[in-house]
């Protein structure tokens, strides 16, 4: 038992050295910092569905804040759709969910249509899963990646092409 904790403390390292360790400018507007416990919350996807997060500890989960009436959302939806989503979505130690800021759920239904996104969105009625990471005020496209023990380990703000190319890279490294 002695020799698979120190294992596991090994590889715990191994994977969080790998990781790179970010600092979040203060212009990003998050409230949370990586390393922290991931706020626990409920989502309601648009199909009715209803996900804990506590409940997806042991994957890997990526929440995408969005709102159909954010252009840079518009632009970087289609690539988390095909260099993630289609990636991953099969992979059972892996989750993604949008989460849309204070959008009914019709309206949310056709921006999926119309970007077009398979992954599932989630409502966000006056913001209160989105406020537990952000300012008041903050906008969105924002991503924030949690590890399998809950643990936020990578945040993004806008779509900068370099910034969502390390997201993809943290993402493999944690699905090692």
């Amino acid at each position: 038992m002695k020799y698979l904790t120190i294992v596991l403390v090994l590889l715990t390292f191994t994977v969080q050295a790998q990781i790179p360790a970010k600092e979040i400018p203060a212009d990003y507007g998050y409230i949370v910092k990586i390393g922290q416990q991931v706020p626990d919350f409920d989502l309601t996807t648009t199909d009715g569905k209803t996900i804990r997060m506590d409940d997806l500890k042991g994957k890997v989960v990526m929440l995408q804040f969005t709102a159909s009436w954010c252009s840079v959302c518009r632009k970087e939806m289609p690539h988390i759709e095909a260099d993630i989503w289609k990636k991953y979505k099969n992979n059972k130690n892996f989750a993604l969910y949008g989460i849309d800021l204070d959008e009914p759920v019709e309206k949310v239904k056709e921006f999926a249509k119309q970007i077009p996104v398979t992954y599932p969105l989630a409502l966000d009625p006056k913001g209160g899963i989105f406020y537990e990471f952000a300012e008041k005020g903050a906008g969105v496209t924002r991503n924030v990646i949690i590890d399998k023990t809950g643990k936020i380990v990578y945040m993004t703000r806008l779509y900068k092409e370099e910034e969502f190319q390390e997201m993809k890279s943290v993402i493999a490294e944690l699905l090692k």
